[in-house]
């Protein structure tokens, strides 16, 4: 049978299919998803999951003119292959030259905003939709917004400020039950209590296929939307989104293609805000994804060997940690799986709360446990602590309250690409008074700063990169407080190393002859002070090496010691320039683009010491 999928070009190309040949596609896109993930990694479930309704979207709405926000956009696969991108760039998404895991207007026209954040979406378009009206246009702006995206602050925000004269906007509440694990909290609640209420699906059901089976009652069926929406009011308590100025339907089939595009049809002539509300199942078409959800939002090349994971031995360390005090609760947002706290939530559910995607919330959580005696845990990724920032300063650090966060993910994540990068997090935390800031080399090293950090009475932040564990095992029984770890002993050069950094400082010296000293920093925020007057006094020359970026980084934060205390000495900092870096299909590849690579660098010192 010839693919249907080779011939769609653009949107348009929808237009002239069949039923039966839209089901046909759909199960084509399908195979793709799961061909091409598999080999690559990437997002499977979520994209399996909305395979019909991105078909419904394009045939009824008309990008590029008409503009379509997906929040997150890591369910944007299906989206690239209908508008112009299955092609080899496709066949190799989020590997280096392949297509971005999210929406990058740098792509396609189609993609109107570059975004890996949840919360965005809603916000973005009625900046969209006050643009379109300020300078008179006509286009419709279309967000797709998954459930968990509701628990998101920005959401909230952006709910707030719609009004009943925010027209074509076409908001479509993607519900799978899950975000990246099962969405809980009352937003969760609420909309399965719309799904379950019988009597109003019963009787619309029952009226609306009486109908139906003549194109007369069809047409009438259409007409009494309003007497639809009435009997839905009587039946069902007020609807929430209708308290924001948005007129809801639903539930719908969000498989049923016919359905879907009646409903967004309707949507589509409305000249007010409507939320679209549309049932859809999370791994469609794939049993084991549909079975697991959480463990196939995404998944790696299935040829690629399981190294140990730093998060696990977060999660397994942070579980006997509670065991052991009943004051220790562990905090995540909508992460468990993610950041390892699942170890925690399986053993001591009772000392476990995940507050679902609302960043900004988990912190100030953990400022009101921290003041009211307990010892929180925190586990974010370090891009999405960015988020939190103002809490971090204003509910955490002025107050010094004693919080361990732990911001998994810091450096690259190179499939991923700049909106998951976590490359920040040194230069927007080391200027807060009160701050504490570590990274582990390996997996014994972060159980054992777990474990000192509960002594330190202070606000702590430990980064790490959950992939990478740095196989050696030199390391204390406690982690003094602003005390660096020698590695070995050299000569005229000595390597100041963070994390994942002290291996390719290994690797640099074995380049270089095995004559440079090598340090492992631990502490970026309070430096080993008395390391940095002894390495100075000791070898001519001082590189740092980083996972950060240069601009306020670890290697910045020596230099000013060295400044601020007149110590003359000559320091090369290794780290990631003042841009945002592209995805890649490995971390090496990336770090051999801008050479930092171990090879890159010894080249660089040996120029530097000539």
């Amino acid at each position: 049978m010839a693919s249907l999928l080779d011939n769609i070009h653009n949107p348009r190309n929808l237009d002239a299919l069949s039923r039966d040949e839209l089901i046909q596609l759909a199960e084509e896109i399908r195979s793709k998803l799961i061909e091409v993930t598999y080999k690559n990694g990437g997002h499977l479930a979520s994209n399996l999951g909305v395979v019909e309704l991105t078909i419904a979207i394009h045939r009824i709405f008309d990008s590029p003119k008409d503009k379509i926000l997906f929040d997150v956009s890591h369910q944007s696969y299906v989206h690239k292959l209908l508008t112009g991108r299955n092609d080899e760039r496709f066949e190799r998404i989020r590997q280096t030259g392949g297509y971005s895991g999210f929406c990058n207007p740098d792509e396609s026209e189609h993609d109107v905003f570059c975004v890996g954040h949840a919360g965005t979406a809603l916000s973005t378009a009625l900046g969209l939709c006050a643009a379109r009206n300020h300078l008179n246009q006509e286009h419709k702006i279309v967000v797709v917004l998954g459930d968990g995206a509701l628990a998101c602050g920005p959401t909230m925000e952006a709910l707030n400020n719609i009004t009943s004269e925010t027209r074509q906007l076409t908001v479509i509440l993607n519900d799978n039950d899950y975000s990246i694990d099962r969405n809980i909290g009352a937003m969760a609640t609420y909309l399965n209590k719309i799904i379950v209420s019988r009597p109003y699906k019963n009787i619309t059901g029952s009226i609306g296929n009486a109908l139906s089976k003549s194109k007369i009652g069809l047409k009438f069926w259409r007409m009494c939307r309003k007497v639809k929406l009435a009997l839905k009011d009587l039946l069902l308590s007020s609807s929430f989104f209708e308290h924001y100025a948005l007129r809801y339907i639903g539930p719908i089939d969000g498989h049923n293609l016919t359905q879907v595009e009646e409903y967004l049809t309707l949507c589509r002539e409305a000249n007010y805000p409507i939320l679209l509300h549309v049932k859809t199942t999370k791994g469609k078409g794939n049993f084991q994804a549909s079975a697991d959800p959480a463990l196939f939002h995404r998944v790696g090349p299935i040829s690629s060997k399981q190294t140990p994971f730093m998060k696990d031995i977060l999660g397994q360390t942070v579980a006997n940690l509670a065991k052991a005090n009943k004051k220790i609760i562990g905090v995540t947002a909508a992460m468990a799986s993610g950041t390892g706290l699942s170890h925690l939530r399986d053993a001591l559910p009772e000392q476990y709360v995940d507050v679902g995607i609302a960043e900004e919330h988990a912190v100030t959580l953990c400022a009101g446990l921290a003041k009211g005696g307990m010892l929180p845990i925190c586990a974010i990724y370090s891009t999405f602590m960015q988020r939190a920032f103002d809490q971090i300063v204003h509910d955490i650090c002025l107050q010094n309250l004693p919080t361990i966060f732990c911001l998994d993910r810091a450096g690259l994540s190179a499939n991923d690409g700049p909106t998951h990068h976590g490359l920040f997090d040194i230069s927007y935390l080391r200027c807060l008074p009160r701050a504490i800031i570590m990274q582990p080399k390996n997996g014994e090293e972060l159980s054992a700063m777990l474990t000192a950090a509960l002594e330190y009475h202070a606000p702590v932040f430990i980064r790490y990169n959950s992939g990478y564990n740095y196989n050696t095992h030199s390391v204390g029984p406690h982690i003094e407080l602003g005390r660096s770890e020698i590695v070995k002993e050299g000569r005229n050069v000595c390597l100041l190393a963070l994390g994942c950094c002290v291996g390719i400082a290994q690797q640099v010296d074995d380049i270089l002859g095995g004559n440079c000293g090598i340090i492992n920093g631990r502490f970026i925020k309070p430096l080993d002070e008395q390391m940095l007057c002894d390495i100075a006094a000791k070898y001519g020359t001082i590189l740092t090496l980083e996972d950060n970026v240069l601009v306020g980084g670890f290697g910045s934060s020596v230099m000013e010691f060295y400044g601020d205390n007149n110590i003359e000495t000559h320091v090369l900092r290794i780290g990631w320039p003042d841009k945002f870096i592209e995805h890649g299909s490995s971390e090496e590849i990336l770090r051999q683009i801008y050479a930092l690579d171990a090879e890159a660098i010894a080249k660089k010192i040996s120029m530097a010491i000539d």
